[in-house]
C-alpha cells in the first residue's frame, strides 16, 4: 500500500524510530498496528527520511499489508477499505501527523526507490515587518536584509551531476553523488509566502543535511560575505565550509514517481550505485 502524509516536524526527532524518542515512523507505524489490529509493526519504507524539525507536506510511504487484515476494515456507509484505513488513523493519530490518502499501490511501486525526485521548499523571512509568530515554526528568521539576485546566481551553479560531500555528513559507503535538478530562489508576491525568501530545491536524492548545507552557503552570499562563485567553490574543493541552516525553515514539498510501468525499472536504476562520470 501506498500512504500520503504530512506532518508538521516540531514535536519528532525526525523520521526513523528511535528508542525513547518521538518519530514520525514509530508513531505512524504505531498508529497502523492499531488500526489493522496488528500485534506486529508494519515495516515502513520513506520516501525520504527528514531530519528532526523538518516538516513535509507531500511524503510517502510504502507498506506490506496481509488482505485479511486489510479486508476486515469496513464502513457501514460502504466505503473502500483505503477510505477507512485513513478514517480510523485520523482517529488514532496525533494533530501533528496527518495520512491524507492511502491506495493499493502498483506493481513494483517502491517508495524510496522508485523516486525520480524530492522537492523541498526552504522558508526564510529577512524583514522585520514580515515577521509572523504564527508561522515561526515553519521559517526561519533572518537578522539582515538579503540579497536575492546574488544567492539565485549562487544556486545556479550548483544545478547538475556532482559530489555533494562538501554539503553532506559523511556516513560509512554511502555515495554522496546526487543530481541537482533545480535549486533557486524567489520571493513570492501573493499567497502565504508573500515577502519571504524562498528557496526551491529538487534533486534525484538528497544526503544527511544536504539542503540546509546549500541553503547555508546561499545565506552567506545574501548577507554580501561571500562571492557567488563561493558555493561552487566549496563543492569543487570538497570542503566543508557552510553553515548548516536550523530544521525548521525546511519542508519535503513532493515526492515525484515516473508513471506506473516504469517504476521497477526506475527502482533497479536507482539502487546502482552512482558516481560521477569524468570530465
Amino acid at each position: 500500500m501506498r500512504l500520503d502524509l504530512a506532518y508538521d516536524g516540531t514535536g519528532f526527532s525526525g523520521w526513523a524510530r528511535q528508542p525513547g524518542l518521538r518519530t514520525v515512523q514509530g508513531v505512524l507505524e504505531d498508529g497502523l498496528a492499531t488500526v489493522l489490529r496488528s500485534s506486529d509493526l508494519p515495516h515502513l519504507v520513506v520516501a525520504g527520511r527528514t531530519d528532526a524539525g523538518v516538516h513535509a507536506r507531500g511524503q510517502v510511504v510504502h507498506l506490506d499489508v496481509e488482505t485479511d487484515r486489510l479486508g476486515a476494515l469496513r464502513a457501514r456507509d460502504g466505503a473502500d477499505a483505503t477510505t477507512v484505513l485513513v478514517r480510523r488513523l485520523a482517529g488514532v493519530l496525533p494533530g501533528d501527523l496527518v495520512v491524507r490518502a492511502a491506495r493499493l499501490a502498483p506493481a513494483g511501486f517502491d517508495a524510496r526507490f522508485s523516486a525520480l525526485s524530492r522537492r523541498y521548499a526552504y522558508r526564510v523571512c529577512d524583514t522585520s515587518t514580515r515577521r509572523d509568530p504564527l508561522a515561526r515554526a515553519f521559517v526561519l528568521w533572518h537578522r539582515q536584509r538579503l540579497d536575492l539576485g546574488a544567492m539565485a546566481e549562487a544556486a545556479r551553479t550548483l544545478v547538475g551531476l556532482h559530489d555533494f560531500a562538501a554539503y553532506c555528513r559523511a556516513r560509512p559507503d554511502a555515495t554522496t553523488v546526487r543530481t541537482l535538478l533545480r535549486f533557486d530562489w524567489r520571493r513570492p508576491e501573493g499567497g502565504p509566502d508573500e515577502g519571504l525568501l524562498v528557496a526551491d530545491v529538487e534533486a534525484d536524492a538528497f544526503c544527511h543535511s544536504m539542503v540546509r548545507s546549500l541553503v547555508g552557503a546561499c545565506l552567506a552570499v545574501g548577507e554580501g560575505r561571500r562571492d557567488p562563485s563561493w558555493p561552487a567553490e566549496v563543492l569543487a574543493e570538497r570542503r566543508r565550509a557552510s553553515t548548516v541552516v536550523p530544521a525548521h525553515g525546511l519542508t519535503l514539498e513532493q515526492v515525484v514517481y515516473p508513471p506506473d510501468d516504469e517504476l521497477a525499472v526506475r527502482a533497479e536504476t536507482t539502487r546502482a550505485r552512482r558516481v560521477v562520470p569524468p570530465a
